[in-house]
């Protein structure tokens, strides 16, 4: 049985001591990202340009990844959660300047709100390392 590793990026720590999750966690080789939103953490406000927002996610989301030991080459699923449909395109524009083909699996779920009310996207992801 494989042991787990939680992984924690240098400037994540407050999720862990505060919310009480850990951004992602390894699991042999298996990495189980935590949903990354478009916030830079504790004194600082989402961006209100969507694409700004979704850039940021997605950079959060490249912290915990290189963390562990990996890059976006390594996801094989995202799922993202998007309050509201509405800037679907902007993020799938975003989203193509971080996975490459093969193409990952991906499902995208419309939500009521997110965990600020600012956020229109959480993105949790899967890698193989």
């Amino acid at each position: 049985m494989s042991k787990r590793r939680t992984i924690i990026p240098k400037g994540f720590e407050f999720y862990y001591e505060q919310f009480h999750f850990a951004p992602a966690v390894r699991v042999g080789k298996t990495l189980y990202c935590s949903g990354q939103v478009g916030w830079a953490g504790p004194g600082h406000k989402p961006p209100t340009d969507p694409k700004e927002q979704f850039r940021l996610a997605f950079e959060n989301l490249r912290q915990v990844l290189e963390a562990a030991g990996g890059d976006f080459d390594d996801v094989v699923e995202i799922t993202t959660f998007h309050v509201g449909m509405q800037h679907i395109g902007v993020f799938g524009a975003v989203k193509g300047d971080y996975l490459k083909e093969p193409y990952h699996a991906w499902t995208a779920i419309g939500v009521a709100a997110l965990f600020m009310p600012e956020l229109y996207v959480e993105i949790r992801a899967t890698a193989k390392l």
